[in-house]
């Protein structure tokens, strides 16, 4: 391994980056979250959950409805929002790319419905940032991993990564720069 080579994010890092740039364009007030659907170390398809595709955004009407104070604020009323898993997975399918094999990356664990959705379009591995499930989802979860259907595990951002990836994102990237200093 080079010295340079060390400074590079994992592919982990790499694709679960992606996925909390995905996040940033969910226009769910509550949880944004990002997805990624990735087969061969190639982005396949991403995803970020909102309001079905033409309908209101809740960033245009606050929250899933008009005067709520919050998504559970009505107990009546559903979420309107498709997950970002679920996203992922409907663009992969509108553009005829199987996702057979694949892995996905998300940062927020996938709940149980969109695991059996994962499942289902032949995704094998689940990488997640953030824990979400709860005892009673994770008896149910658990038996789908010892039945062998998919993977999941916990990801994290190294520090380094972290502070590369900010330092990326609030400079500009394509000039020389000599030892992590920019040049202007």
């Amino acid at each position: 391994m080079t010295a340079s080579d060390d400074q590079r994010p994992t592919w982990n890092e790499y694709f679960l980056m992606l996925a909390k740039l995905a996040a940033t364009r969910s226009t769910c007030l509550a949880f944004p979250v990002g997805a990624v659907i990735v087969k061969n170390k190639q982005v396949v398809a991403t995803g970020y959950n909102g309001s079905p595709s033409g309908s209101a955004h809740c960033t245009a009407q606050g929250y899933c409805y008009p005067g709520l104070s919050s998504c559970d604020a009505s107990k009546s009323l559903p979420s309107r929002a498709v997950h970002a898993e679920a996203n992922a997975i409907a663009q992969a399918a509108k553009h005829g790319t199987s996702t057979d094999g694949a892995s996905i990356y998300v940062t927020l664990e996938p709940c149980l419905s969109c695991l059996k959705l994962i499942i289902s379009a032949g995704i094998k591995e689940v990488f997640y940032e953030t824990s979400f499930n709860g005892r009673e989802n994770a008896v149910v979860r658990d038996s789908f991993v010892t039945e062998g259907l998919v993977t999941l595990a916990q990801i994290h951002l190294s520090e380094a990564t972290q502070e590369k990836a900010a330092l990326f994102l609030l400079n500009p990237t394509s000039i020389a720069r000599y030892e992590n200093t920019y040049i202007s």
